[in-house]
C-alpha cells in the first residue's frame, strides 16, 4: 500500500470508546455522524505494523500478567534518543509513567510543594495548568511574543511576572500549541532563566519525533548541557505512533540528585507501567516505526499545506505557521468577531469540534487549535466548511 493510501483510509473510530469522535457531541454539540473531529491530540491513523504485531503477540499468548525484566524496554528508547536525536541515555535515567501528563504531575510533586508556583509559557497546553493547580501550587503565566506570525520568548516581560514563590518552569518543546521549534539560541536562554531564577527546569518534548520537513529539533540536554542538574526531560512514544490509550511514557534525569527525589515519590505513589504500553513502545522505538514516522511527517506536511493555504486565504483568518506537531492554531482576531460568534460558525456552521484558544492560557483568547492529523479528505473537506462558514468574509 502506497504512502499516501495509508494514511489516506477513512478509520471510523465511532462506537469504539474513542474520546475523540465518541465525546465530540457531550463536550462541543457536534454530531460524530456529520461534523469533523479535530479536537483530541490523537491521529486517526494505525500505528507502525510493528506495533500491531506486538499487541497480537501478547493477544496470542493469552496471559496478560506484570511485566518484567525491562532491558529490551529501555534498549528500544537509548536506541532511539540516540539515533533519531543524538542524545546517548544511561538506562537508569529512565523513570516510566502513565503518560507525561501523569509524568508532569510527579515532577510538580517531587520538585516543588503546595504554595509554590511553576511558570508557564502561554498559551500552552492546558494540562499543565489543570495538574499544576490541582497540586496545590499555582501558575505564573508568562505570554510568548508574536514577531512575524510566530511565537517567541519574552524574557524580560517575563522577569516582571515572576511573584518569587516559583520553583519550577515547564518547557513545552517543540510547542504545542503553536506548533514552534524552538532554537538552539531559545533553548539556552530558556535555561538561562532557570539557572538565574533558580528553577527545575522540566522539558517536555512529547511532540519531538513530529517535526515537519527542513525544521529540525534539538533536545535540551543537548542544546544546554550545563543545565543538567536542574533538568527533567518528558518524552513518550505515545504521540509519535497514536498509542496515547497506552499511557506510557518516560521521565528521564541525568541528575543523581534529582533522581533521587524523583524515585522516591514514584515509590511513594506506587506507580508501576503496564505491560501492554512496553511491549507497544518497545515494538515502536524501532528501524520499522522510523521509516513510518518518516512517511508520517512527510503525510502531515501535506495536510499543512492544503489545510494553511485554504485558511489563510479566509480575509480575518490567520494559521500559524506549523514547525512541529499536527496541531494548526488559529487566529481569528482579525475578522473582528466576538469569540462567541466565530466559535459557532465553526462549531454549528461547519460543525467542526476544535479546541477553544482560551483553555491554554493568556495569549489564546482569539485562536482555536485544529487537529490535522486525519485522512487528507478529511482535512479538505474541513477546509470547504470552514470557506462556507466565513463566505460573507470572501
Amino acid at each position: 500500500m502506497s504512502l499516501d493510501a495509508r494514511f489516506d483510509e477513512i478509520i471510523d473510530r465511532k462506537g469504539t470508546h474513542c474520546s475523540k469522535w465518541d465525546m465530540m457531541e457531550k463536550v462541543y454539540g457536534v454530531s460524530p455522524e456529520d461534523g469533523i473531529a479535530m479536537w483530541v491530540a490523537d491521529m486517526d491513523f494505525r500505528p507502525p505494523a510493528s506495533v500491531q504485531a506486538a499487541v497480537e503477540k501478547m493477544a496470542g499468548h493469552g496471559v496478560y500478567g506484570y511485566f518484567g525484566d525491562d532491558r529490551a524496554y529501555k534498549d528500544a528508547i537509548r536506541w532511539w534518543m540516540q539515533s533519531r536525536h543524538g542524545w546517548p541515555v544511561e538506562p537508569e535515567w529512565i523513570f516510566t509513567t502513565h503518560g507525561l501528563v501523569n509524568g508532569t504531575a510527579l515532577a510538580v510533586e517531587a520538585f516543588t510543594a503546595p504554595g509554590d508556583a511553576v511558570v508557564l509559557m502561554t498559551p500552552v497546553y492546558h494540562a499543565f495548568a489543570r495538574v499544576i493547580k490541582g497540586a496545590g501550587r499555582s501558575v505564573t503565566e508568562c505570554p510568548l511574543g508574536v514577531e512575524d506570525g510566530c511565537y517567541v520568548m519574552d524574557f524580560d516581560g517575563w522577569e516582571a511576572r515572576l511573584t518569587g514563590r516559583e520553583k519550577m518552569l515547564i518547557l513545552c518543546s517543540p510547542h504545542n500549541p503553536g506548533g514552534r521549534v524552538w532554537s538552539v539560541d531559545e533553548l539556552r536562554a530558556v535555561a538561562d532563566f532557570c539557572a538565574a531564577h533558580d528553577l527545575i527546569l522540566v522539558s517536555d518534548e512529547i511532540h519531538h519525533d513530529l517535526v515537519m520537513p527542513g525544521q529540525s529539533h534539538t533536545v535540551m540536554p543537548l542544546a544546554a548541557p550545563e543545565a543538567q542538574g536542574r533538568l527533567v526531560m518528558l518524552t513518550a512514544a505515545t504521540k509519535t505512533f497514536n498509542i496515547a490509550g497506552a499511557h506510557i511514557g518516560n521521565v528521564i534525569i541525568a541528575d543523581p540528585a534529582l533522581r533521587e527525589k524523583f524515585a522516591a515519590k514514584m515509590n511513594a505513589l506506587g506507580i508501576s507501567p503496564n505491560s501492554f504500553g512496553m511491549h507497544m513502545v518497545t515494538a515502536a522505538y524501532s528501524p520499522e516505526g522510523a521509516a513510518w514516522v518518516d512517511e508520517l511527517t512527510a503525510y502531515l506536511d501535506g495536510n499543512r499545506r492544503i489545510f494553511d493555504a485554504g485558511i489563510n486565504a479566509i480575509p480575518g483568518l490567520r494559521s500559524m505557521s506549523l514547525e512541529a506537531t499536527y496541531l494548526a492554531w488559529v487566529d481569528f482576531s482579525g475578522t473582528g468577531m466576538s469569540t462567541e460568534d466565530y466559535t459557532a460558525r465553526v462549531e454549528k456552521d461547519a460543525k467542526i469540534a476544535v479546541n477553544h484558544g482560551a483553555t491554554f492560557g493568556l495569549g489564546g483568547e482569539s485562536y482555536l487549535r485544529f487537529n490535522l492529523a486525519t485522512p487528507r479528505p478529511v482535512v479538505e473537506r474541513a477546509v470547504e466548511r470552514m470557506k462556507a462558514a466565513f463566505a460573507d468574509l470572501q
